[in-house]
């Protein structure tokens, strides 16, 4: 029987193109993990006083934003002046709002400030970063992380070239702030950090830092200011700063299982938008911001850390002894027993991934083209 060969090349060639749409569209393959197991949150406004209502308000937001999306209170470190909430300016006492409709109360009945007034310093913020406390300090207002946390670090307020103040009293500078991480590099307190700062100038302030696995963005490049989005009639003053409020909208759209990678955010910071040139930083930046998550740092998407066996089983029999009060066992010789693992082999059925199921569906298809183009002849 003799084939017809441009039918045979239209099936193999049709059969290659569906696997690499496969490819194309596949999840699996765009996004990529940092491995993290835990989530945790850095939130600071660095001024105080009634008119810097807004930075108060930008702080608020992203509080209220890594909450909904599944980061606890007890993994978030708020820092505030938490001076305008019961200013005697507020025509809505005990209330802060971030757009002019007023349609969420930021302040509500459900925040945990953990620094407030005059604790917001930039000694309190680098210890809190680097974890130097004595034994007095505590653990609610501490930062608990380990090598394997995604931290999320915001800083808004007001700033220059290479220096963000607290307060109108002090200053951090870039190379503070670049040391800073290198502490908590070499003491093992992250597994990725994404750091985003809102302030005039506010590129300057990444410049500095050298430390890997470190993203990130800023709302105005140097001799840049970054403005407020609109004022509230009714409170007096403007409620929120552009680079913020856009940021902000972007996040409202998505929940704790989303999909969505952080470069799509980044294109939300254009010119028309901010009124400022932001700046992304890639470079200390392990992974393409185009296979991250979103929620890899605004969410909390928890993953198990298997241990070894062995450790677990020299951890269990030497409890176990010491609970009945008998002798020390050495370690080799609790490793000498034999452990079987059949009873715990799984009978599940294997679950067809979306991938798996496209390639499955291209090989049917150049399969059927092939049948195909043999009848024809």
């Amino acid at each position: 029987m003799k084939l017809n060969i441009p039918w045979l090349l239209w099936a193999i060639i049709s059969s290659v193109y569906a696997l690499e749409a496969a490819e194309a569209i596949s999840p699996e393959k765009q996004l990529s993990t940092s491995g993290h197991t835990n989530n945790w949150a850095v939130l600071v406004s660095t001024s105080r006083f009634w008119f810097n209502y807004r930075h108060m308000a930008n702080t608020l937001s992203l509080y209220r934003t890594v909450k909904r999306l599944g980061v606890p209170d007890s993994q978030i470190i708020l820092m505030m002046a938490d001076d305008i909430a019961c200013n005697p300016r507020n025509a809505f006492p005990g209330t802060i709002f971030n757009n002019m409709d007023q349609a969420i109360d930021l302040y509500g009945d459900d925040i945990e400030v953990d620094y407030r007034g005059y604790e917001v310093t930039v000694e309190n913020f680098v210890r809190l970063l680097t974890d130097r406390w004595d034994e007095n300090q505590p653990r609610s207002k501490r930062l608990l992380t380990d090598e394997n946390s995604n931290v999320f670090i915001y800083l808004t307020g007001h700033g220059g070239n290479e220096f963000l103040k607290f307060q109108d009293a002090e200053e951090i500078g870039a190379y503070d702030l670049a040391d800073t991480f290198q502490q908590m590099h070499e003491k093992k307190r992250y597994k990725e950090i994404f750091f985003m700062i809102d302030t005039c100038q506010a590129n300057t302030m990444y410049l500095r830092i050298y430390s890997p696995n470190i993203l990130c963005v800023g709302s105005s490049r140097l001799d840049e200011s970054s403005y407020s989005h609109h004022s509230d009639m009714d409170v007096g003053v403007a409620v929120i700063d552009r680079f913020t409020y856009y940021t902000l909208e972007f996040l409202e759209k998505i929940d704790k299982n989303s999909q969505t990678t952080i470069d799509k955010l980044f294109e939300e910071y254009t010119f028309e938008n901010v009124h400022s040139h932001p700046g992304i930083r890639t470079d200390l930046y392990g992974r393409d911001p185009a296979t991250v998550r979103l929620t890899d740092f605004f969410g909390n998407v928890q993953e198990v850390t298997v241990r070894d066996k062995n450790e677990l089983l020299l951890s269990t029999v030497k409890s176990t002894r010491m609970q009945e009060g008998q002798l020390p066992v050495d370690d080799h010789e609790i490793l000498r027993i034999p452990i079987s693992n059949k009873g715990y082999e799984s009978t599940a059925l294997h679950q067809v991934s979306k991938k798996e199921s496209q390639i499955i569906m291209a090989v049917l298809v150049a399969f059927l083209g092939l049948i195909w183009a043999v009848s024809k002849e």
